[in-house]
């Protein structure tokens, strides 16, 4: 990752919402090893304190000097407010995830992803901050099944939680040409790493079947298993959000981009890879096979990302594909998980 933006930003002072996610936590990470200020805040509805701890240990006391942690909620107008006074850059990410959370209780999703964003992006103009960057993604796509997904060609939302990011984006529109403010839109493809938990019915599928592996349960593919997704490795989405915060480089005052690896990956596909990887370490499961489910209400069918748009205007550029980001994530998810 390139993180001489990030080195030249010294002594800049970052907010990040939801720090104690999954996401956020390793954000926070990163910032602070960059010898960053950070202030983070989350009300721990799906953060972890764990995640904060684990940080701590990998920053060392000096590092960790340098966070302002506030426990609260992004629906309180002023606690908002208070995150944001003094803050240089937004890296907002917080938001109840999930397409079956979002179809199984729509009000409380849109509490935290519209009225939470809405809360937030307020108090970030309010403190004129230099730039906000958001957490969207490919859920936006919706019904459009044209591949690679392509930033300007969307579709008809799928899911409640579909219908939250692209009024996210919505948002973020208006207030830059509203208010002048720069904001850009980062949509994520199915993130897994270091940090993602495995618990409670909305829990990503990598790591639940790493858990499953690992205690001799059953792994569930919804549908035939031929659906697709562009898995992403966490590090190449915090090197999004860097390049994203600290490009100067003459960008529209509101802008999207597609935040993945370009490539389509099979469920049955992602099995095997977890699976395998596994069984390096723990021969017992190479026999393992799945099971079948129904499909998945809401869900898209395939999805792959063109990121010719952050290749070219932020000079992303991928650090792993799926194969390297589960040759990294697998043994902290087993060490994680087996002592879990």
């Amino acid at each position: 990752m390139d993180i001489k933006r990030a080195l030249e930003a010294r002594g800049k002072c970052w907010l990040v919402t939801g720090v104690a996610g999954f996401i956020g936590s390793n954000l926070l990470e990163m910032l602070l090893k960059c010898d960053q200020r950070v202030v983070g805040m989350d009300n721990f509805s799906t953060g972890r304190r764990q995640n904060l701890y684990d940080v701590q240990q990998c920053v060392g006391p000096t590092r960790w000097a340098n966070f302002t942690f506030l426990e609260c909620d992004t629906a309180q107008p002023a606690a908002c407010a208070k995150a944001c006074a003094g803050v240089d850059y937004v890296l907002h990410q917080a938001a109840l995830g999930s397409v079956p959370r979002s179809i199984a209780d729509p009000q409380v999703v849109n509490q935290s992803n519209v009225t939470g964003f809405l809360n937030v992006l307020v108090a970030a103009r309010d403190a004129k901050v230099k730039r906000f960057i958001y957490a969207s993604s490919s859920a936006v796509y919706g019904h459009h099944q044209a591949l690679p997904k392509v930033e300007h060609a969307t579709g008809r939302p799928l899911s409640p939680y579909a219908v939250t990011k692209c009024v996210n984006e919505l948002y973020a529109e208006v207030f830059s040409k509203t208010y002048g403010m720069r904001c850009v839109g980062l949509r994520y493809f199915n993130v897994f790493g270091k940090r993602q938990s495995p618990d409670g019915p909305y829990a990503a599928v990598i790591p639940v079947w790493v858990s499953n592996l690992l205690h001799g349960k059953p792994c569930i593919v919804n549908g035939d298993g031929q659906t697709s997704r562009d898995f992403c490795y966490v590090d190449n989405v915090l090197q999004a959000n860097l390049l994203a915060a600290t490009d100067e480089d003459g960008q529209e005052a509101h802008t999207v981009y597609n935040i993945a690896v370009g490539e389509r990956t099979t469920l049955l596909d992602l099995f095997y890879m977890i699976r395998n990887e596994i069984a390096l370490t723990q021969p017992d499961v190479k026999h393992a096979e799945p099971e079948f489910g129904p499909f998945r209400a809401g869900d898209i069918r395939n999805s792959q990302a063109d990121i010719t748009k952050a290749r070219q205007r932020l000079g992303y550029s991928p650090s792993h594909s799926v194969k390297e980001g589960l040759r990294e994530a697998i043994p902290w998810y087993c060490a994680a998980l087996r002592s879990h």
